[in-house]
């Protein structure tokens, strides 16, 4: 089969850093002031001459670092300000600056790792010449603590297996959730917004439900059409509290606002789950591993609830044997819907495959490729965790499929392939 895989690597980067908000415990003991009060005391205690020198020192650290500092440490201020109950009109900037700045910290995000994207056509493809495509990549981001949030890439493909990239902007930003409060992590169903003055490449999801607060994983991200022929962009993602997974769905119509919201029913106990990108018979349909061994096809009459499904894939030749799963979302081919699937074989070795399912009956298999159209070798075996190749969603460009894949848990490659020769490739 004919592979074009692109020299172009994305890796881990240190330097990528956004300020979070640093919790200290806020709560009195037996009476006596909390850990933040002691400190806003102190700082309020400062002369104001005190106050502006160590103000200076903060920010010759860390003001070329990040967008509009001043303005987040003030807004970060605000958000003491409440809870303590100060009167912020007999408090100076710089104070109230120096306040914010106690209550932060610098987070690399993208310390450890960059993996497991998805690709989907972007919302905005003004300008775009013939044969190109604008498109958005999402990508799992780790950083300290193993905490995994979500990155946004733009770039352009061309149908001539070209791809080019946004520069990333000098500064990354976090998304916020308007009103969240300090003293405890939000329970549901939560909205996040980016920053008016971010763009898509330099923008970041991190954890902000307690059953997220140890990662949002592996998002699988499709352009999903209504039956009123709108479009939204629907992710599945995985939520880690450290302990317990649920599946959760990212949804949005602008990039400017995600909601983040919880599935229920015995499928959403697991992860892996991939949206179709419309009804089918009048039904929403995913594809999910309910077992950690087989695919199943789920089906619901909501997006938030489902049931567990019926079994339709099993292992089956040697690449795949110890388990198989999905590699994003089913892409609508005239032939059928083409699912991308993972295989692990012998020594834990990952490959991605290709099945094709029927487009009126997705439950039946119509064929699927015997050898893997990629797999873990020679660059591609070495990293946090080796012979792993991954996908969370590859899409159709003309006659093409352009593939973004994980390497080894560490960073991300880029592939494109014809879709005949996939088809041709099945059995």
């Amino acid at each position: 089969m004919d592979l074009f895989t692109h020299q172009l690597r994305l890796h881990a980067d240190p330097s990528r850093v956004v300020v979070r908000p640093f919790h200290i415990a806020w709560a009195g003991n037996a009476g006596a002031p909390s850990r933040t009060e002691r400190l806003v005391g102190e700082v309020l205690e400062m002369t104001s001459a005190e106050a502006r020198i160590q103000l200076e020192v903060v920010l010759k650290d860390f003001e070329a670092r990040h967008w509009q500092t001043r303005r987040v440490f003030m807004t970060r201020y605000d958000q003491i300000e409440d809870m303590l109950g100060l009167n912020g009109a007999d408090i100076g900037d710089e104070k109230r600056q120096l306040i914010g700045a106690y209550f932060c910290h610098e987070y690399s995000y993208a310390a450890a790792a960059l993996m497991n994207p998805s690709a989907v056509p972007h919302f905005d493809q003004s300008g775009m010449p013939p044969g190109s495509l604008r498109i958005l990549m999402s990508m799992r981001a780790v950083g300290e603590g193993h905490i995994s949030s979500v990155a946004f890439r733009e770039g352009i493909i061309t149908d001539q297996n070209l791809m080019k990239l946004a520069p990333e902007p000098p500064f990354a930003t976090a998304t916020d959730a308007v009103g969240s409060g300090e003293d405890e992590m939000p329970q549901g169903p939560v909205t996040v917004y980016r920053h008016r003055d971010s763009t898509l490449s330099g923008t970041v999801i991190f954890p902000i439900t307690q059953a997220q607060s140890k990662g949002l994983e592996d998002l699988r991200i499709v352009r999903f059409q209504h039956d009123n022929g709108d479009y939204e962009w629907i992710g599945t993602y995985t939520a880690y509290n450290g302990s317990v997974i649920q599946s959760e769905l990212m949804r949005t119509r602008d990039f400017r606002a995600f909601d983040l919201v919880p599935m229920t029913g015995p499928a959403a106990r697991n992860k892996g789950m991939a949206l179709f990108p419309r009804k089918v018979n009048g039904q929403y349909m995913m594809i999910g591993r309910q077992d950690g061994e087989n695919l199943f096809l789920l089906k619901s009459d909501t997006l938030t609830d489902w049931d567990d499904g019926e079994k339709i894939l099993t292992p089956l030749y040697p690449w795949e044997l110890v388990q198989i799963g999905n590699c994003g979302p089913p892409i609508e081919l005239d032939e059928g819907w083409l699912l991308l699937t993972h295989g692990v074989g012998a020594m834990r070795k990952y490959s991605i495959g290709a099945v094709l399912l029927d487009k009126d009956d997705p439950s039946k298999v119509i064929g699927r490729t015997q050898q893997p159209i990629l797999a873990a070798k020679d660059q591609d075996r070495e990293g946090y965790v080796p012979n792993v190749v991954y996908s969370c969603g590859a899409l159709r460009h003309g006659d093409a499929l352009f593939l973004p894949y994980g390497i080894a848990d560490s960073s991300i490659g880029f592939a494109f392939v014809k879709i005949t020769d996939m088809l041709a490739a099945m059995k």
